[in-house]
């Protein structure tokens, strides 16, 4: 521990206070430290280990990739990994997908996103470089990124430097009608809307309904609003289904992909687009190209792992799975409905979440997440509790009675 505070500046810390446990390995849903005491992993190592720990289908995979070809540049060359991995996930996503961009984590697919809305405009010959996103949205930490998701103490440092974006109510029965009328005042100049179908992770796991969500995306179709659907939290089982798409009526114009694309082994990011918007791009003029990427951009090894962790979800094995862990949260939801001392639990696919009562009004600065966080852990759990929001958003890998002992502890915990 010493050796790393000599070195190392951690993400999303305040290196002062905060203490970092160093973890030696992983199987499955357990991660080992250095004294050999065991944690499960309830919350996928920050929402990509979706397998569990060192998968030895993924690892094997990815050793034979290591031994064929470990890297190639991307611009002028490709190469079999990255096309089978097109090929394979563009058959399961909205029929409108046509082509992928790689980059190389889920910030980085969001750029890639937006900029292609707006060039697309502006390779058109039209001025639309507005963004339409949702309170509350988390979609990144680079300037994009930032621009993008809802402003606040992570952002403030950099506000002078972030585009202006129209910021509206997430889509629900009662507000729809008002939404509406926001974006109909600017339809001319929206380029796009970007969201996070069904969940909003970052912002505390909140949820909202799929058939509000669909009425808002035909709603901006009908006015020639390009939709950014950010799957880079809810992709790959997490809401139940394969993609969140999968329980729309509609379909986005661009996805955002990350996290569990590799079953957490490596970094990678994908941006899927329809051929209207990558028909903008394709000109005589070089000067229309989308000038975007990354030295390690579709990597062979990242692509390797990509396609064994899509073998591996979708085996019937896995399916049973998810949907016994769907069931188990649901069942854990229920049981806390009533709790004293949580409210606001929800449910949704693999993820249950609930508010834990304060005083102040719910926050991820609250200090019940340092207590928390540490109760957990001593009891031998990783589970990050946002601010006082605790989720659990496990591996397709945890057992039932891995689930029932965690659920034991939550309990525990709230009542004392």
């Amino acid at each position: 521990m010493q050796r790393d505070i000599n070195v190392n500046w951690h993400p999303y810390s305040q290196m002062k206070t905060t203490v970092h446990l160093p973890i030696v390995s992983g199987k499955g849903s357990y991660l080992f430290d250095a004294n050999g005491k065991s944690y499960l992993d309830m919350i996928s190592s920050w929402w990509v280990t979706i397998h569990g720990h060192a998968h030895p289908y993924i690892a094997e995979k990815m050793f034979a990739q290591l031994n064929t070809l470990e890297h190639v540049i991307y611009a002028g060359f490709t190469h079999p990994s990255a096309i089978e991995l097109s090929e394979r996930l563009l058959a399961l996503l909205p029929e409108n997908q046509q082509k992928m961009f790689y980059s190389d984590n889920g910030s980085t697919a969001v750029e890639v996103a937006l900029k292609m809305c707006i060039q697309k405009s502006y390779n058109q010959g039209v001025k639309k470089n507005k963004i339409v996103a949702f309170k509350n949205a988390y979609h990144g930490d680079t300037f994009g990124a930032m621009s993008v998701s809802q402003p606040g103490p992570w952002t403030i440092p950099f506000a002078d430097l972030l585009f202006e974006v129209i910021f509206i109510d997430v889509p629900t029965a009662d507000n729809l009608s008002n939404t509406k009328k926001v974006i109909a005042s600017h339809r001319n100049e929206i380029a796009c809307l970007i969201y996070e179908p069904l969940v909003q992770g970052a912002a505390g796991m909140l949820m909202h309904q799929a058939e509000d969500l669909s009425e808002l995306m035909r709603y901006c179709r009908e006015n020639g609003i390009y939709l950014i659907q950010d799957e880079v939290f809810v992709g790959f089982g997490r809401t139940g289904t394969l993609f969140a798409a999968d329980q729309l009526s509609q379909q986005p114009d661009i996805m955002c992909f990350s996290k569990g694309l590799t079953g957490g082994t490596l970094a990678m990011g994908l941006t899927s687009c329809s051929q209207e918007i990558y028909d903008a791009f394709y000109a005589d003029q070089k000067y229309k190209a989308l000038f975007h990427g990354h030295s390690f951009t579709a990597n062979p090894v990242s692509c390797a792992a990509a396609l064994a962790s899509l073998d591996l979800l979708l085996q019937k094995e896995t399916q049973s799975q998810i949907q016994r862990i769907v069931n188990q949260q649901r069942g854990f939801a229920n049981t806390l409905k009533n709790h004293p001392k949580v409210v606001n639990v929800r449910s949704l696919g693999t993820i249950v979440a609930m508010d834990c009562k304060q005083k102040e009004e719910t926050s991820y600065f609250s200090d019940l997440q340092e207590s928390l966080y540490a109760q957990f852990i001593d009891k031998g759990i990783l589970i990050r509790p946002l601010g006082n929001i605790i989720y659990l958003l496990p591996p397709y890998s945890t057992s039932e009675q891995d689930l029932d002992y965690v659920y034991s502890v939550i309990l525990e915990i709230l009542n004392e």
